[in-house]
């Protein structure tokens, strides 16, 4: 397997990388070629706001290539197609041949969420120490492995959900998940005895993710989209997204919670809150539940 890395400008990287994928290339990334240096350009973008830009000034674009690969071809294939003067060949190396699969499982282990949630690959499933954690019976183990959704456990904003419903009594209760991703909040929802759990995404590949991991864990949660979301409020309604479109969906996630009930919102950057907090006013009054890593979570009741 050989790597090829191209450096060009941000008018062509995006072209230059749907030609290497439309030459066999095995994989392609876009990455900032000042990356870690004083020039390195921060990019943003999230649903419902427009992309800063789609890729920096100056780019690397890489590319993985296998063996069978006519390297030379290509390049003269590029260089027809975009004109040689218009970005180089930084490098084109070999790179180890290795058991991809088990290098990525290594880089994922199992993790601790709150007290007792545990969120397992399956192949650590039987291993000694997690057959150990799962003899305390009051210890959660739930089998995700890392895939096509958000979601696996890692990340500040979903540790700060789990926590949340951890600590809160939900036997019983109906949960609504907006922004499923893998479905590892719901999946937490169902195993803390909530009676009725949903979890809604607007990606189908996320649904039908979030669908198989509820039944390796052995939960009855119903997914879908969020036209398919039925009518009705819930005890708890908890959003994992990110701020703007935590704006957007106000209206409908404040009026989806029973009188009473609780909204627990994350997907928010400590810079952010305060007008987060703002903007929910006129449905619900939220406040500050808990922070990591620059991440808030926020929790509020509705009038009962």
């Amino acid at each position: 397997m050989r790597e090829l890395i191209i450096h060009c400008n941000e008018e062509i990287a995006e072209d230059i990388s749907d030609f290497l994928l439309d030459h066999g290339a095995l994989s392609v990334s876009v990455e900032d070629a000042d990356r870690d240096t004083d020039d390195e350009q921060p990019l943003y973008g999230e649903p419902g706001m427009e992309l800063s830009a789609f890729a920096w000034q100056r780019n690397n674009v890489i590319a993985l290539l296998d063996d069978d690969t006519d390297v030379q071809a290509l390049l003269l294939s590029l260089a027809v197609e975009f004109g040689e003067d218009e970005y180089t060949v930084a490098s084109l190396i070999e790179i180890e041949d290795k058991d991809w699969v088990r290098v990525t499982q290594t880089q994922f282990d199992p993790m601790q969420l709150g007290e007792r949630i545990w969120i397992v690959p399956s192949w650590h499933m039987d291993s000694h120490d997690i057959l150990q954690i799962r003899q305390d019976k009051s210890n959660m183990v739930i089998q995700l492995d890392p895939g096509m959704a958000f979601g696996t456990g890692s990340h500040a904003t979903t540790r700060l959900c789990a926590e949340w419903l951890e600590q809160h009594p939900l036997e019983g209760k109906s949960v609504l998940d907006y922004g499923c991703g893998s479905g590892i909040l719901s999946i937490i929802a169902a195993k803390l005895q909530a009676s009725d759990v949903l979890g809604i995404d607007i990606d189908p590949q996320s649904v039908e993710t979030a669908r198989g991991n509820a039944l390796i864990n052995q939960c009855q949660i119903y997914y879908g989209l969020p036209n398919e979301l039925p009518e009705g409020r819930y005890d708890v309604v908890v959003a994992n997204i990110l701020a703007n479109p935590l704006k957007a969906l106000a209206p409908l996630l404040s009026n989806r919670v029973k009188p009473g009930g609780s909204l627990v919102l994350s997907g928010i950057l400590e810079g952010q809150y305060e007008q987060l907090i703002d903007f929910y006013k006129p449905w619900i009054h939220l406040d500050v539940w808990n922070a990591d890593e620059g991440w808030v979570c926020l929790h509020g009741k509705a009038e009962a």
